[in-house]
């Protein structure tokens, strides 16, 4: 900038002419460059910084504007002729305005350019102005100079005549352009290093799943990455420039970075981290220091500690008694079994394994409270010690869960133990003012008949607890092989539900559904079947009830929702008229928070309209969620048809049908197939029938399998029919057969 300022002058100069010869002092020619660049350099220092306000920009435009004009006056000065120079006042005032106004100009361009991308016109402009500034003091200060001849000659000394004038302003421009040059290109090769560098930390820290946070000298945020943001809740936008404290508890909101590092800079330390809603957990902080030309900066890498601290917790902890009852817990009954195993073993004994669960102890715990939960669960474990001896170990599991160890005792002393338990557990217990009553349900095992090890006695001792608990409860049971089969088949079943849905094994069928005046196919009901690669065919009355207990039953209700909805789009593609298909809705997925979530999410991926498909909700399932009816409001507002499936067979208000949204009462099956054998089926079914007229809803009967079931739906005015007697469940290429036949 310096020199471009001074090579304006002096070639301004050379294209001026004077009708007088004119040289040049040397000293004052070079000591003119030192304004320009001095002035220059001072201002871009000031306008460069980060932080750069109003004040600063216009410091930046009168340190140029003086540059400006000291250069000019000075190279004016240096001219050595026949001749004084005398200048006006108001074209002097006016030059130096003129470059103070395009100073100022180009420095706020600039300065406004700086922070927005896509205004490089800006800086283009502001250097326009810059220049104008530059040449039109020049010019404006040679026009209010006047040379005046003196009477007398003056001698000329230590002067440079205007051909090295040029010679020294080529070599000026010269270095303007190679310095321009190399400034550019090591700024691009700096800047391209820098964004690389910036590019692979950015990656690195946000790859990282601990939590990497860098402040500034001062302890400010700078940097947030997404591991942060999961540990402590905070987005980088809500944290960035905040003070780091913010994450810590208040026990720790006085740790100082800057004294802190020095003492645990590579170290590790555990400190209480604070989530933004407030919880606190235990983090495990490492921190480091660098200094940069901006000032230092500190690195924590933070981790969650939550789990181990748990495990380390859970180790310090471990005892050999429970806490509650001041039996022997879980680790010690084992250590007591394995020995007892080991002395079976070499004198030739048995020994029996009781497992013991409480029937309704839920139930206390809601009604009473789980304090008076835990003094059932004492009494209960001071009323079984009553039955035993001292030989034998009674271990409480945890919950109501106990297990009973008894050396040497066979299945004639085990099952009198077990029924004498029973009696005294039977008994109430007075438990603040109030008479509290439990069940037991016991299961045994016997070693070695039903196992050699202690985890096979306590996993057959347990199993056939839950054979008991199937059984009506309050009693005991002895181990059996085919109950091992039954627990074994279940538990292939129950493990293979995930498998079979990504291996494609389940498959839906479908059912159609015949309005009785027309006996046209008005409708189909999906149902799935699973085909397993070993065990053959299950059947859904036996691997539905498995999937609801392990919530995979929300997984295949999805998997059919959608697949019915994209075969029902499918088959209106192929040129069929549209009809409704009907899903089953089961009780866990309709209390999922958002059932209206997926059915729009299958309905849209399937570009099926929603009032081709149909929900059936059993009674069991509106009557049981408390936000049964908006659920059922909001699908209904979307256009979706909803029925109530096995109608009669719930315990839910005929009162609920007034204020349930739904289209369709379904009677279920059972009903529909006693219709001739027995007279209150029949009435049950005329009843439902005639009541869902009057209430103005269509329904539908399951299960018909006749021609005199038909002719009796018919004659009560039934609207439509299902069952074996039009078509059993149909693959989807039979569906379309039939419906195109039909």
């Amino acid at each position: 900038m310096g020199l471009g300022i001074w090579s304006v002058h002096f070639i301004g100069m050379l294209a001026s002419h004077l009708s007088m010869e004119v040289t040049y002092n040397t000293p004052l020619v070079v000591a003119s460059i030192f304004p320009a660049v001095l002035a220059s350099g001072i201002a871009f220092a000031i306008t460069g910084r980060p932080q750069v306000g109003k004040t600063q920009v216009l410091a930046g435009a009168v340190l140029i504007t003086t540059g400006i004009v000291a250069m000019h006056y000075t190279g004016m000065a240096a001219m050595q002729m026949q001749a004084t120079i005398q200048y006006d006042p108001l074209l002097w005032t006016l030059s130096v305005v003129v470059a103070l106004a395009a100073s100022l100009l180009a420095m706020f361009l600039l300065h406004y350019s700086r922070s927005r991308l896509g205004f490089f016109w800006l800086k283009g402009a502001s250097a326009a102005l810059m220049a104008l500034g530059v040449s039109g003091m020049h010019y404006i200060g040679m026009a209010a100079a006047s040379f005046e001849l003196p009477n007398h000659h003056t001698a000329v000394t230590n002067s440079i005549d205007n051909s090295y004038i040029a010679y020294n302003v080529g070599i000026g421009m010269a270095l303007i352009l190679m310095i321009a040059i190399l400034s550019i290109r090591s700024e691009t090769k700096v800047k391209s290093l820098s964004d690389e560098y910036d590019r692979q930390f950015l990656s690195v820290i946000e790859s990282a799943t601990d939590g990497i946070v860098v402040t500034d000298a001062k302890g400010f945020v700078m940097q947030w990455n997404y591991g942060a943001e999961c540990l402590f809740g905070y987005s980088k936008d809500e944290i960035t420039h905040q003070d780091v404290q913010l994450i810590f508890s208040k026990a720790y909101q006085e740790l100082n970075l800057s004294t802190t590092t020095t003492d645990v800079s590579g170290k590790t330390i555990e400190v209480m981290g604070l989530k933004k809603d407030g919880r606190q957990f235990p983090v495990e902080l490492s921190t480091g220091y660098w200094d940069t030309a901006k000032g230092g900066y500190y690195s924590l890498i933070i981790r969650d500690i939550t789990d181990r601290r748990a495990t380390e917790e859970k180790i310090s902890n471990l005892v050999y008694l429970d806490s509650l009852t001041g039996l022997p817990n879980r680790r010690l009954f084992n250590d007591r079994l394995e020995s007892t195993i080991g002395q079976a073993l070499e004198n030739g004994l048995v020994l029996t394994v009781l497992y013991l669960d409480l029937d309704q102890f839920k139930l206390v715990n809601d009604t009473y409270g789980h304090t008076t939960g835990d003094q059932l669960l004492m009494e209960v474990a001071d009323r079984i010690k009553s039955c035993i001896t001292k030989t034998d170990t009674l271990a409480r599991l945890g919950g109501d869960e106990f297990i009973l160890l008894l050396p040497s005792a066979d299945y004639t002393k085990a099952g009198a133990i077990a029924q004498k338990i029973i009696e005294v557990l039977n008994d109430p217990f007075l438990l603040n003012n109030e008479s509290v009553f439990t069940t037991p349900s016991i299961g045994v095992s016997l070693y070695p008949a039903d196992g050699k090890d202690s985890e096979m006695l306590v996993k057959n001792a347990d199993i056939a607890m839950y054979r008991v608990k199937e059984e009506g409860k309050n009693h005991f049971q002895f181990f059996t092989s085919e109950m091992n089969e039954l627990v074994s088949r279940k538990s292939t079943i129950a493990m293979s539900i995930r498998k079979g849905l990504k291996l494609g094994e389940f498959t839906v069928h479908y059912q159609p559904q015949i309005d009785i005046e027309t006996e046209n196919i008005i409708g189909v009901e999906a149902l799935v079947r699973w085909h397993h690669p070993k065990l053959g065919s299950i059947s859904p009355a036996e691997f539905i009830p498995i999937a609801e207990e392990n919530g995979m039953i929300i997984h295949i209700g999805e998997f059919v929702l959608r697949t019915a909805c994209q075969q029902n789009k499918d088959w209106q593609d192929s040129g069929m008229a549209p009809f409704r298909v009907a899903v089953n809705i089961s009780a866990k997925q309709f209390s999922q928070g958002n059932i209206a979530t997926v059915v729009t999410s299958a309905l849209e991926d399937a570009g099926l309209a929603p009032h081709f498909l149909e929900l059936e909700l059993t009674e069991s399932i509106i009557q049981g969620a408390t936000s049964a009816i908006s659920k059922m409001q909001e699908l209904k507002t979307m256009g979706i048809h909803l029925s109530i499936d096995d109608f009669g067979t719930g315990y839910s208000s005929l009162s609920y049908l007034k204020l349930f949204p739904v289209d369709t009462l379904k009677i279920d099956q059972h009903f529909t197939r006693n219709i001739h054998n027995d007279p209150k089926d029949a009435a049950l079914v005329a009843t439902i029938i005639q009541m869902a007229h009057n209430l103005e809803l269509n329904v539908i009967a399951e299960g018909v399998e006749t021609l005199e079931q038909l002719a009796f739906l018919k004659n009560k005015r039934c609207n439509q029919a299902q069952g074996y007697y039009f078509q059993k469940p149909l693959l989807p290429e039979k569906i379309e057969e039939l419906y195109m036949n039909t």
